[in-house]
């Protein structure tokens, strides 16, 4: 798949700007705060419904401005449509080939995307949330079914929270009824977000090893866990996974309780990583720690081609100066020819590669956007 044209209007420094793609590598040159990230994260924002560097909505919109608008033509290999954003202080409005979207979940997924950015570096050695963020974001862009469970959990602990915080506040159990419902809710859908992500995970899995091995030269082994907050068997099987959960909310009730707050569930899970056998947070280098967040994102535009049958858009936020030759080399020649990839940068020089050299070439100065090739 890939973007045949973007339009924004009114979206963060750009009042109005239309563009044109090709199918290949697009490459955005400019110096710091003109604008170049801006472009990235609306490709980003019109396949996600959100943005990956602030949670408040209002922030992509212009100044004085009451809303912002998307807009993208998307060809795949069997079809064509178009996505439209609009973002205002009411809330955001979907539309896929002009029909309105009645739920969001309904409208995600319909353009892949991969997003490497120099703070996806952190990935590996980040905190958790970090980790559970990147595991929602790309398992909800192949699976609406888990985009939509993954809501109703969260909805659902939000209502237990502040019914267990009551509870702690009025040292009264009043509402165990109450606790019980909500929690054989929470249960429900706890364990089918945690088993699609053991599933995806060990299908990440697959992908990544062999990335990795190539990157580090055949001398590391890449090995990803998932670390759910409960005992899961090795069958993956939605029944026993309720039921540990079941055992394991019984025994925790008055802990929660006494604390006012859930202390179990997939909002508390991590992702770990080892090399070699040895934990990559805790003990590895700068270099594995970014041959592995490197080989994560790689995996993920071959994992999303299995998925649906189209590679997606990958996005290199300013993220080629931060990787050495070799990675650079490597991520290039993963790329070439394969997959549509927007780059910015405030330069290629430096950087010889047949993939750069026959990139499309924009000039990107305070928010406006011209071609150079």
């Amino acid at each position: 798949m890939h973007i045949e044209k973007l339009q924004l209007r009114n979206y963060r420094n750009y009042k109005e700007q239309s563009l044109e793609f090709e199918n290949k590598v697009n490459v955005f040159l400019g110096e710091n705060a003109q604008g170049k990230t801006n472009v990235m994260e609306s490709i980003y924002v019109l396949a996600m419904a959100r943005s990956y560097r602030t949670a408040k909505d209002k922030e992509l919109i212009s100044w004085d401005e009451e809303y912002a608008k998307i807009e993208g033509s998307i060809k795949k290999r069997n079809s064509s449509f178009d996505l439209s954003l609009v973002i205002s202080q009411k809330g955001k409005k979907a539309k896929i080939s002009r029909i309105e979207q009645r739920r969001l979940t309904d409208y995600v997924g319909h353009l892949n995307v991969v997003m490497f950015a120099p703070e996806d570096l952190n990935l590996v050695k980040g905190s958790p949330q970090v980790r559970r963020r990147f595991i929602d974001m790309e398992i909800g862009q192949v699976n609406a079914v888990y985009l939509n469970d993954l809501s109703v959990y969260q909805k659902i602990l939000s209502q237990r929270n502040s019914l267990l915080r009551e509870m702690y506040r009025n040292k009264s159990q009043q509402n165990m009824t109450m606790l019980e419902i909500l929690t054989e809710q929470l249960i429900d859908k706890a364990a089918r977000v945690t088993l699609k992500r053991l599933k995806y995970m060990e299908k990440l899995q697959s992908w990544a090893e062999p990335i990795h091995h190539g990157i580090s030269r055949g001398l590391e082994t890449l090995k990803i866990h998932y670390k759910p907050t409960i005992e899961v068997c090795d069958e993956l099987d939605l029944s026993k996974m309720i039921e540990a959960f079941h055992l394991k909310f019984g025994k925790i009730k008055e802990k929660e309780i006494d604390r006012g707050t859930s202390l179990f569930g997939p909002h508390r899970d991590d992702l770990l990583f080892s090399v070699n056998g040895k934990d990559v947070q805790t003990f590895g280098s700068q270099g594995q720690q970014r041959t592995t967040a490197l080989s994560l994102k790689l995996a993920e535009i071959d994992l999303i081609h299995s998925e649906v049958g189209e590679y997606p858009i990958l996005l290199l936020d300013d993220v080629l100066s931060e990787l050495d030759d070799f990675r650079q080399s490597h991520l290039l020649n993963t790329i070439q020819g394969k997959v549509q990839t927007f780059v910015t940068t405030t330069s290629v020089e430096g950087i010889h590669h047949e993939t750069l050299e026959k990139a499309a070439t924009y000039k990107v100065h305070a928010g406006s956007i011209e071609r150079l090739k």
